[in-house]
Parts: C-alpha cells; sequence; structure tokens
C-alpha cells in the first residue's frame, strides 16, 4: 500500500515533464527557426516587426564628378580701400563685422601735403586765366603780322603747359574727393575721406587712428555677400563631362551633414598646372535664404548624367565583412521563409542602392526590404 502514493508521484511527474517539453517546442515554433543561408519567421512574428516585401524596381542613379572648392563672390563684390596719396588716420568709426553703404564714408586722412596740392591748383588757376589772354593777343597779333612767331609760341607754350598742369593738379584733387568748388573759393583742407565703393560688410580692417598709409596699403576689404557663389576645382580628366546647367549637391563639412543646391555656371578653359585642375563657377539655387561665409570649404558632387538601374532599398541591403546580403522569400506555406543570397552592390542615391548582380534575379522575386538587418546579425 505504501508504493501507491510513490507510483503516482512518477505518474505525475512524467505528466509535467511531458507538459514542459511540449510548452517548450510550441515557445520554439514562434521564433525564427535559423539553418545556413536560411531564416524562417512566423506570420506573428513578421507582422509583429512591421516587417516588409519588395520587389527590384528600377531607379535614376546620378553620375557625378567629385571636386572640391569654396564659397566665394564675384569681382565686383569685393572691394579692397586704399588711398591715392598717403596720410595719417584721423578716424575711422568702423570695425570688422560692420555693415556699410556705398558711399559711406570709412576712413579720414590728413596730411600736409593736400595743402600745397590744393594751392598749387589754385595759383595755376589764376596764372590760366592771365596765360589765356596773353595767349589769344599774340594769336591776333601774329595774324595781323605785328608781332613775331617767337613771342606767339612762347605765349602759346606757357598757356598750354599752364593749362595741362591746371588739369592734372583738378583731376588729383577729385581723386582724393576734394570738392574743387570748395577749393576754387578758398576753402583748403588738410583732409581727404575715403568712401565706399559697394556696399557690403567689412572683413579686413589694416588701420587705427594715428596710422601712416601709403598708396600701396591695403586699408581695409568690404565683401558683399548678395550673390555668393562656387568655385570649384575638377581635375583634368574629368572636365569634359562638366557642361553649363548642370546640377551641384555640395555640403560644407565643417557645419553638418546638410547637402545643398548649385547648378553649373561657368566651366574654366585653363588648366592649373600645378595640380592639373580646371575651375568652375556654380551658382547656388537658394542663396538668399543661408547664412554662408565666403572662404568656407565645401565638398561638392557634380552630376554629369542620369542612368536608369535596378535597385532595393537600402534597408534591405546588410553589409558584413565587406560582403552585401538580400534576404530573398522563398515561401511556401504559411511561414515566412528567406534565403540569404549575396549581392554586388553600386552607387546609392536618395534611400535606393544598386544592384549589379539584379540578373541573378527574376522580376517577380521578393525581398526582405525592411527588418532584415536584425535577422542577418542573428544568424551571424
Amino acid at each position: 500500500m505504501k508504493s501507491l502514493p510513490y507510483t503516482l508521484f512518477l505518474l505525475s511527474a512524467l505528466l509535467l515533464s511531458a507538459c514542459g517539453e511540449s510548452t517548450n517546442k510550441d515557445t520554439e515554433t514562434s521564433v525564427a527557426t535559423l539553418e545556413a543561408n536560411a531564416v524562417e519567421l512566423s506570420k506573428a512574428q513578421f507582422d509583429g516587426d512591421q516587417m516588409q516585401l519588395g520587389t527590384l524596381t528600377e531607379q535614376s542613379f546620378p553620375s557625378v564628378v567629385q571636386s572640391t572648392g569654396m564659397i566665394d563672390v564675384p569681382p565686383q563684390s569685393r572691394a579692397v580701400i586704399s588711398s591715392f596719396a598717403g596720410g595719417y588716420v584721423l578716424k575711422t568709426p568702423l570695425l570688422i563685422g560692420n555693415l556699410v553703404r556705398k558711399g559711406q564714408v570709412l576712413a579720414t586722412l590728413e596730411n600736409p601735403e593736400f595743402v600745397e596740392m590744393q594751392q598749387q591748383y589754385l595759383e595755376a588757376s589764376e596764372q590760366l586765366t592771365y596765360l589765356k589772354s596773353e595767349f589769344e593777343r599774340q594769336k591776333t597779333l601774329f595774324d595781323e603780322q605785328i608781332t613775331s612767331q617767337k613771342n606767339f609760341l612762347k605765349a602759346e607754350s606757357e598757356y598750354k603747359g599752364t593749362m595741362a598742369l591746371y588739369n592734372g593738379l583738378k583731376k588729383k584733387l577729385q581723386m582724393l574727393n576734394i570738392n574743387i568748388a570748395s577749393v576754387e573759393a578758398g576753402n583748403i583742407t588738410s583732409e581727404i575721406a575715403l568712401y565706399a565703393p559697394i556696399h557690403g560688410s567689412v572683413t579686413k580692417m589694416n588701420i587705427s587712428k594715428g596710422t601712416y598709409v601709403s598708396p600701396a596699403d591695403e586699408i581695409m576689404e568690404i565683401i558683399n555677400t548678395d550673390h555668393i557663389h562656387l568655385e570649384l576645382s575638377v581635375f583634368e580628366k574629368d572636365v569634359l563631362k562638366i557642361k553649363e546647367g548642370q546640377k551641384i549637391i555640395f555640403k560644407i563639412p565643417e557645419t553638418g551633414d546638410e547637402t545643398y543646391e548649385a547648378e553649373v555656371h561657368l566651366v574654366g578653359t585653363s588648366i592649373d598646372l600645378t595640380n592639373r585642375t580646371v575651375k568652375v563657377h556654380g551658382h547656388l539655387l537658394d542663396d538668399e535664404n543661408h547664412n554662408f561665409a565666403v572662404g568656407m570649404f565645401v565638398d561638392a558632387q557634380i552630376i554629369t548624367e542620369s542612368i536608369k538601374k535596378l535597385a532595393l532599398p537600402d534597408d534591405a541591403i546588410i553589409s558584413i565583412d565587406d560582403f552585401h546580403y538580400v534576404l530573398l522569400n522563398t515561401s511556401k506555406g504559411e511561414t515566412y521563409d528567406f534565403s540569404r543570397k549575396e549581392v554586388t552592390v553600386g552607387s546609392s542615391y536618395k534611400g535606393y542602392t544598386m544592384i549589379q548582380n539584379a540578373g541573378d534575379f527574376s522580376e517577380n522575386d521578393l525581398f526582405l526590404v525592411k527588418g532584415a538587418f536584425n535577422l542577418i546579425q542573428g544568424e551571424e
């Protein structure tokens, strides 16, 4: 009688063991079954992970030429300020970064030579009045054969020589921005003003109060960034592919991965013999909405043509140790079966990657285009 409880205990243990094995088997069928280069998924797992199937589709891939360059402005948008005559800086109200308008006073110079130049101009002006009268009198006398040719030629020479001096001094004063009418009214100044030839921002400032500047010195620089452009360098081997109107995609590495668009406007016709490159000028398509600084380095791709190739979404392709794989749908029953296939990939563009060996598959083949990464990684 003592053996009956023991027998019942053994039967209960066997039943519990059998139930446990059954539960484990049911659990195992709900997860992916991994074999060599194959993956099996239940429908619940496929739907739960929001996986998707897709086919090879024809996509456009650009053929590009890589180049580098910088943000620049046209020559007419850059002005180097200097003086036609030397002088000491009397005042300058500007700092680097200040905005200036065309015609605005940038700096004031002072020099005693400016006074002497105006004195000489006034003296020449006064002499010219007398010499002109004398020349006309001698010409009349010479025409009437009352005076000698020598006296006439002397009067003519003095008059024309003084006129040349007068015109030269007048032009110098105008170049120095000295008001001629004010000088002729007797108002002589020792100061001259330098005016902005363009509107823009001060990018260089090489003077301070009391500094002496000569005509060869660069006082400051002004740059107008209203119409910035790209100045790219393209290697000699790629120059013949570049044409006006081609699209340019570029980014500024130091500021992030955001890309911008431009268009080829001019292609240089001479080669830089130092690095065998040609300059390509590009116009930005949306320059008003960007705050680029002149001199920024850019990486650019010039799209020379577009080709059609069969491709898969980037998420469908997994790279492991320099090899690339996709999961091909081989389902025949209620489960989702996939076979891992190696592919040769080309360039990528706008979320799609070119499949070079697309001929190994049919147009009806289905691939796992979303969720492949975790499966292939897990298989490894």
